[in-house]
């Protein structure tokens, strides 16, 4: 029997757009094809699919190798799909899927290389592009601090493009602590400021070991108090006449530089 867009059902799985929702079930919605495409390798992660007939044809081989990992496929109306997907246009497929953060300790645990640590991050933009970059980059965490948005609000997971199914993250962690926990387990810690050093002079070798970059609000930047902790102050020289860069990019550059270096030693 077909979904009725007016549905308990159907209204219980637009309230993911909500993060009360979200939080009180462990469910978020993932839309579009290159999302599916990534849970195409974690089908564990997923409750069930949306589909609707054209998307169906469309990505066919994809929905089929997810349907034989035993995750439940539906297809829908247009109507419904316009009800549950928070886009305006949407793309015609609408996944739910369990949370996939893990707790601060369990990054630790893995001894990391490269970690990501948001400070205050507000822009869902920002926070989805820096976990694309953090995933192409191969870093091994994105860790966001209490107070910054949140990583499966709609806007962060499609900035993602896919990512946040690759990359481990944990969320609502006391910055300060994560710092001092990731020098005690002899991990760099890199803040970043215009007033610091330029990454380009950095000494030969420093981006070769273990780090940790800070990556603050996009308004005040990183907090006085954590930056203080950091091991090392970074700036990125503006060679024109921007004024300065979106914080995403310059997390990219960041993040980049340091995944060089590191595969450069090894």
């Amino acid at each position: 029997m077909a979904l009725d867009p007016g549905s308990a059902r159907v209204k219980e799985i637009a309230r993911l757009s909500q993060k009360d929702a979200r939080y009180e079930t462990g469910l978020f919605l993932l839309e579009g094809p290159q999302g599916l495409k990534e849970l195409a390798q974690y089908p564990e992660l997923a409750q069930e699919i949306f589909v609707t007939e054209s998307a169906l044809e469309r990505y066919s081989a994809e929905i089929s190798m997810l349907e034989k990992a035993g995750v439940a496929v539906e297809q829908v109306s247009t109507r419904v799909m316009e009800k549950i997907a928070d886009t305006k246009t949407p793309q015609g497929i609408v996944s739910v899927v369990h949370h996939v953060d893990v707790e601060f300790s369990e990054i630790v645990e893995t001894s990391p290389k490269l970690v990501v640590l948001l400070d205050r991050i507000q822009d869902p933009g920002n926070a989805g592009t820096i976990i694309r970059a953090a995933d192409a980059a191969g870093a091994d965490a994105v860790v966001f601090s209490t107070g910054s948005v949140d990583p499966y609000n709609s806007k962060v997971v499609r900035s993602t493009a896919g990512s946040l199914l690759n990359v481990p993250i944990s969320v609502g962690v006391d910055m300060q602590e994560a710092v001092i926990e990731l020098q005690s387990k002899g991990m760099q810690v890199l803040s970043t400021s215009a007033k610091g050093e330029s990454l380009p002079e950095l000494p030969q070798g420093t981006l070769a070991t273990a780090s940790a970059w800070i990556f603050g609000n996009e308004a005040g930047g990183v907090g006085a108090e954590l930056a203080a902790l950091a091991d090392k102050t970074v700036s990125i020289p503006i060679y024109g006449s921007a004024e300065s860069l979106n914080l995403a990019t310059a997390a990219s550059i960041c993040l980049y530089f340091t995944a060089f270096a590191q595969r450069a030693n090894h």
